[in-house]
């Protein structure tokens, strides 16, 4: 968790800073359009293009485990794992008025990331060992590697309490979102889009460090053959 501190003459003016990379931001509204795409496809029974948002889906979470190491610094799991240290200076700083001066995630927005990302990558394995038998005729690629009884387990999991779950959990995330707007008066969406936010100029500390987007590239096609051969298997 960065965190910028103004000096005690007081923000005049302010300049952008770089939080979030292109690769943070593709993954993040790149994941919004697959889980969207693969809730409406569901509800109609399009299990073509439910299977093609579920590969999508994998893929962008794939990277996303990697580039939470290899990444930016913004990016790194290990710059928001919510500690009991880093959970008490964010609430020092909410006391205080200044927590719209963190950089990244904070505690409570950190931890709905690896909420969503937990529940998000039980979903996508529970789909890849689902089978629809009744009446599309549809499994997942792992599907022949476990019983029929257990693939029907998992697809009850995967169909009912998993996406539930996941979709409880993007309300809050959006309600966090439009409450910081509304009432906190920090956009936490715009610099999602642009990568960029504004803070006060007389900052103490140097802009997170960003990842290469020639390493993103490279780890994105690895991934997408990755994907690609384990969808074959089906």
């Amino acid at each position: 968790m960065f965190k910028i501190q103004a000096s005690s003459h007081g923000p005049a003016t302010t300049r952008p800073v770089k939080v979030w990379d292109l690769p943070t931001r593709l993954f993040h509204w790149g994941l919004v359009v697959a889980i969207a795409l693969a809730w409406l496809s569901g509800e109609r029974g399009n299990f073509t293009v439910h299977v093609i948002a579920g590969q999508v889906a994998l893929g962008l979470l794939l990277f996303r485990l990697v580039w939470g190491v290899v990444g930016s610094e913004t990016a790194r799991f290990g710059a928001f794992v919510p500690t009991p240290t880093r959970v008490r200076d964010y609430l020092k700083a909410v006391a205080a008025g200044r927590s719209h001066l963190i950089v990244g995630h904070n505690p409570i927005g950190a931890a709905m990331v690896f909420a969503l990302l937990g529940v998000l990558g039980l979903q996508v394995l529970t789909g890849l060992f689902a089978s629809e038998n009744t009446w599309a005729f549809v499994e997942g690629p792992l599907a022949d590697f476990i019983d029929t009884d257990l693939s029907e387990t998992l697809t009850g999991f995967h169909k009912d309490w998993l996406f539930n779950i996941l979709l409880g959990l993007i309300a809050l995330h959006i309600l966090a979102a439009v409450f910081h707007l509304t009432v906190k008066r920090d956009n936490l969406i715009r610099p999602m889009v642009t990568g960029s936010k504004a803070y006060p100029a007389d900052v103490a500390q140097a802009s997170p460090r960003m990842a290469s987007p020639w390493a993103a590239l490279g780890l994105a096609l690895l991934v997408a053959v990755l994907v690609w051969a384990l969808f074959s298997l089906a």
